[in-house]
């Protein structure tokens, strides 16, 4: 199973895209994206203590160098992926500075708000959001693969309980998401099944 574990700094990733052929203005926007992404996470962490970013770089690192995305506007929003769910960010924050097509893809991937609900309901307006990204473009259905893969990749390193609670939901969920009729993709379907099959004992 590949991992993407190799950029974790900009610096790191952004000389890998410029030696893949990445043109000057794509990286400059991507410059923009992650200085925005820094700057709305601000001090936030992984749940490993690890900066924030290096999970948006992971999420870039699947599209870029495993799937082979070139499409600057797919790479930006993988690195702005969480600002509206998790920072003061809004969508309209969003779409004003990297336009609209970016804003709709990071709005896609974006959980709605659940402050205040019960348990049972928080999980049922996951599972809703979820269901909807079925209906998603098929560019952000890959940024949202790629943000799963960011996330399940080093799964053995989480609490026990968490594995099979996130397993599960990655299979229900998000690898229907690689299969689409319409919508699929191979090599998320192929890294998938390799990773469904690595970590089986948590069935």
């Amino acid at each position: 199973m590949e991992l993407f574990t190799t950029w974790r700094t900009w610096d790191q990733a952004r000389a890998a895209l410029a030696a893949s052929g990445a043109a000057p203005a794509d990286l400059a926007t991507l410059d923009r994206a992650v200085a925005a992404a820094r700057r709305w996470h601000g001090d936030q962490t992984r749940p490993t203590g690890a900066p924030y970013l290096e999970h948006l770089l992971e999420a870039v690192e699947v599209l870029a160098r495993g799937r082979g995305v070139t499409d600057v506007s797919v790479l930006a929003a993988a690195l702005l992926h969480d600002v509206v769910e998790d920072t003061g960010a809004t969508a309209r924050d969003v779409e004003a500075e990297f336009g609209p097509w970016v804003g709709e893809l990071v709005e896609w991937v974006t959980k709605p708000p659940s402050d205040g609900l019960g348990r049972q309901a928080k999980r049922a307006a996951k599972a809703a959001y979820l269901r909807r990204l079925r209906d998603a473009p098929r560019e952000a259905i890959m940024v949202k693969l790629a943000d799963r893969i960011s996330n399940v990749q080093t799964l053995d390193r989480m609490p026990p309980d968490f594995q099979r609670r996130y397993y599960a939901e990655t299979c229900t969920y998000i690898i229907p998401l690689a299969d689409l009729p319409d919508g699929g993709d191979p090599w998320f379907a192929e890294w998938y099944a390799t990773w469904r099959a690595r970590f089986a004992h948590l069935r």
